[in-house]
């Protein structure tokens, strides 16, 4: 048997950076939970500074992550221009058609394009451990996957099955199941899962194979998921599990990724002037960080303003008056649209392993010594 120390455990970022953004984000949404439920919030609208603190400064703000992953990358805009200068075009374009046919069916549409990259994200992050570690068998992918994308859809097929007190978007904007389909599903979803935990404790037993983020981002998913869709059944515990476990982790992501650039092939990278004090570099570091939050909540902030004042009417206290735009609706509704759906369409291509390079240098997997 190999000795453990043998095999590096294969960490998106670091140990403590893994942790502290997977297992740390959906410890944070649970206490908040538990919180609420002590305080008796479950029951009541999602309080406005919760509001203020996942909508706003994680939800939104973790869709113009994207924009700062793309937009603002030189080498990333070069990489696929027209499929960056397009998106957004089409994303408003066809927004506006079916907005004009109905805002039931736009918002409806656009909750299960949101659905799909929820689900897809916690998929993709599996991905990159698998990835990492270097795991290529069929039969764990086969697990894996089933795991990862069962512990989102079983509770979303449960909501479709069973009145809640919360909605994606707007009331009604998720179609109707039979309770049936709910309950044939069950019996998969815990299998899934038992399978999933048996192969990760026998592959550590036996084979002295870790993978603890992994296990950290599946766990963490069934949990959060099942909880604030299934075991509750309320605006709160829906919020505080689905944006904290969600927005969090990528604007980790998209943050890494800017402060670790892969560096070039051909040039040695320039030695650290010696003589530097090493707190200015730090110093650098968190002000460079601070801008980038600072950016993401600021674009955030002035989006739900838009919305606020011209659609919502639901805070003025917080946004002003509300706009008498009538008809205008038909252009705003879909323009404010299009950070989001841009978000979920290029999500789907920025982060594949297989479609850009850096990334696959970034998540490749660890040497086995």
């Amino acid at each position: 048997m190999r000795p453990i120390h043998a095999l590096p455990l294969p960490w998106l970022f670091s140990a403590r950076t893994d942790l502290l953004t997977f297992l740390g984000s959906a410890t944070l949404a649970l206490a908040l939970l538990c919180l609420g439920l002590w305080l008796g919030w479950e029951e009541q609208e999602t309080p406005e500074w919760l509001w203020i603190s996942t909508i706003v400064l994680i939800d939104v703000a973790h869709v113009y992550a994207t924009g700062f992953r793309v937009y603002l990358d030189r080498q990333e805009l070069r990489r696929r221009p027209w499929l960056y200068a397009v998106v957004p075009v089409l994303a408003f374009a066809v927004g506006a058609a079916v907005y004009s046919e109905g805002p039931l069916i736009f918002w409806r549409t656009l909750a299960y394009l949101a659905v799909f990259h929820f689900v897809r994200q916690q998929y993709g992050w599996v991905m990159l451990y698998r990835g990492k570690a270097g795991e290529r068998d069929l039969a764990s992918r086969l697990t894996d996957s089933a795991a990862i994308y069962l512990a989102t859809i079983y509770p979303l097929v449960y909501w479709h099955a069973h009145p809640r007190r919360f909605a994606w978007f707007v009331d009604t904007d998720f179609a109707t199941l039979p309770v049936l389909a709910e309950q044939l599903l069950w019996p998969v979803y815990c299998l899934s899962l038992f399978l999933y935990l048996g192969r990760s404790v026998s592959q550590a037993v036996w084979e002295r194979r870790f993978n603890p983020g992994k296990d950290v981002v599946v766990i963490t998913t069934a949990i959060c998921w099942y909880t604030g869709i299934v075991a509750c059944n309320s605006d709160y515990a829906f919020t505080v599990t689905n944006v904290i476990t969600h927005g969090i982790p990528y604007i980790v992501l998209v943050g890494w990724d800017r402060e670790h650039p892969i560096p070039a092939a051909a040039p040695d990278p320039v030695a650290p002037d010696p003589h530097r004090p090493r707190r200015w570099s730090r110093w650098s570091r968190w002000s460079r960080i601070l801008g980038f939050l600072g950016g993401l909540w600021g674009l955030a902030f002035f989006e739900e303003l838009l919305w606020d004042c011209g659609v919502w009417h639901e805070r003025s206290w917080l946004f002003g008056p509300a706009w008498q735009i009538g008809r205008f609706d038909l252009v705003l509704v879909p323009l404010l649209a299009v950070p989001q759906i841009t978000h979920y369409i290029l999500d789907g291509f920025i982060w594949r392993r297989r479609s850009n390079h850096e990334v696959a240098l970034r998540y490749q997997s660890l040497p086995r010594t």
